[in-house]
């Protein structure tokens, strides 16, 4: 029988409540909040917090704050990366994060989801004890390739791999996978043109 955690990695219905799950969940909180909390030319300290919250991070990596995330041990991250200010992964399932990746302001990723019919997104039951809701849920990774740039305030939804050297315009939603050298833009992004050709 698999762990919630290994149901959650797996793209399967996971249960959030699940006691293992929650302590990661604490733990990134207790993480965020002293990185958030850290002087920005602290760099030892800084670099100390992130190699305990997030699952790898290579050299030359600048995290802005604030920055949320909700496990931060499935967050992977290459060399010569910029994340910058409030930005928030949720990463119930793997994020990864090649090369010489540039991250803008208010950039949103998220691997969690769940059922779009009600019936099936509520667990019977879950009234009865409101103290732990439950509700169905499912993740999927999410992929940045090496040398992309994601423009401010973009939204990027479970399941969605951006392929190398592509840019992201601000402020899209990107529902689907984005291939190599493109320029996508809108809401639901969509590819406008190749570039680096």
């Amino acid at each position: 029988m698999q762990s919630e955690i290994e149901n959650c990695l797996a793209g399967q219905q996971f249960n959030t409540s699940d006691p293992e799950l929650q302590e990661l969940i604490h733990r990134a909180r207790r993480f965020t909040k002293e990185y958030n909390g850290s002087v920005s030319t602290d760099t030892v300290s800084r670099k100390r917090i992130l190699s305990e919250l997030l699952g790898s991070i290579g050299s030359n990596v600048n995290i802005d704050t604030p920055f949320y995330c909700d496990y931060g041990k499935h967050i992977s991250i290459g060399n010569n990366v910029i994340i910058n200010i409030n930005c928030t992964f949720v990463d119930c399932n793997k994020i990864e994060i090649g090369n010489n990746v540039l991250i803008a302001s208010n950039v949103q990723i998220y691997t969690a989801t769940h059922p779009v019919e009600m019936q099936e997104r509520l667990v019977e039951g879950w009234v009865e004890n409101p103290s732990v809701p439950y509700f169905r849920t499912y993740a999927l990774p999410v992929k940045i390739e090496d040398n992309v740039w994601i423009g401010g305030g973009v939204i990027i939804l479970p399941g969605v791999t951006i392929g190398r050297n592509s840019v992201i315009g601000a402020g899209s939603i990107v529902t689907k996978s984005i291939p190599e050298n493109s320029l996508a833009v809108g809401n639901p992004c969509r590819v406008v043109r190749k570039i680096n050709q």
